[in-house]
């Protein structure tokens, strides 16, 4: 049984999972430090605690990696960030780029009935306002077959599905341009020289997106031209 964890202790667990592409591969403890924006000697002491938990295993030259509870926890973790961030836009009307940081907080609640109460009363979502998948009670996500939208080829229509980047900055331009999860989107010309592109949001007037911004968006496949 594993004795209750503190707010950083789930914090590591759940930036090893995302780091770790879902708990499937070891993570440098100078890339953990780094997206806990601490030093290295520190993200290593978290290690060492982490893995006399049993929570994650950890090689020297290797990295740490999640075992089977550590990544348990990092799913609960997970789900009630992504259900919070729902309740939050769909219920509060807060904006998708006011969201994560409340989150970040909420995220920690302990109660079990609280959070499942939570996902009855939202109608059981898969995906969050950023279209990141939540993960089910059981720690089980919806998979769907998506594609980076600067990698598709020209005349691709597809559905937004997923902003890979919470940056408020980022999402705000997205406002900005009417683009949202569910927009439909047609790829008209991509720019040699950049890589920018040539689209239309909902068939209107035509728009560009930066590569960096590009980068960002997945959307399903619905037409190829």
């Amino acid at each position: 049984m594993v004795s209750k964890l503190s707010f950083t202790e789930e914090n590591y667990l759940k930036a090893i999972y995302h780091l770790s592409d879902g708990g499937n591969e070891n993570v440098n403890t100078n890339a953990l430090a780094e997206s806990m924006n601490t030093t290295p000697a520190s993200a290593n002491d978290m290690v060492k605690r982490l893995s006399q938990k049993k929570l994650i295993g950890y090689q020297k030259y290797k990295g740490a990696k999640l075992l089977p509870q550590g990544k348990k926890i990092a799913l609960t973790i997970v789900r009630k960030h992504r259900l919070w961030e729902v309740f939050l836009v769909d219920k509060l009307e807060f904006k998708w780029d006011e969201v994560h940081e409340i989150a970040e907080q909420l995220e920690h609640i302990k109660s079990p009935a609280l959070i499942e109460r939570l996902d009855q009363f939202l109608g059981h979502p898969t995906m969050d306002p950023h279209g990141d998948p939540i993960p089910n009670a059981d720690g089980i996500m919806t998979k769907t077959i998506r594609a980076c939208i600067s990698e598709v080829d020209v005349n691709t229509m597809g559905i937004l599905v997923a902003v890979n980047n919470d940056n408020a900055s980022l999402l705000q331009h997205l406002d900005s341009l009417g683009l949202k999860i569910g927009s439909k989107v047609h790829v008209l010309e991509r720019m040699d020289f950049d890589g920018s592109l040539s689209i239309t949001i909902d068939d209107n007037e035509r728009q560009f997106l930066s590569q960096t911004v590009a980068n960002n968006l997945m959307i399903t496949i619905i037409e190829k031209k």
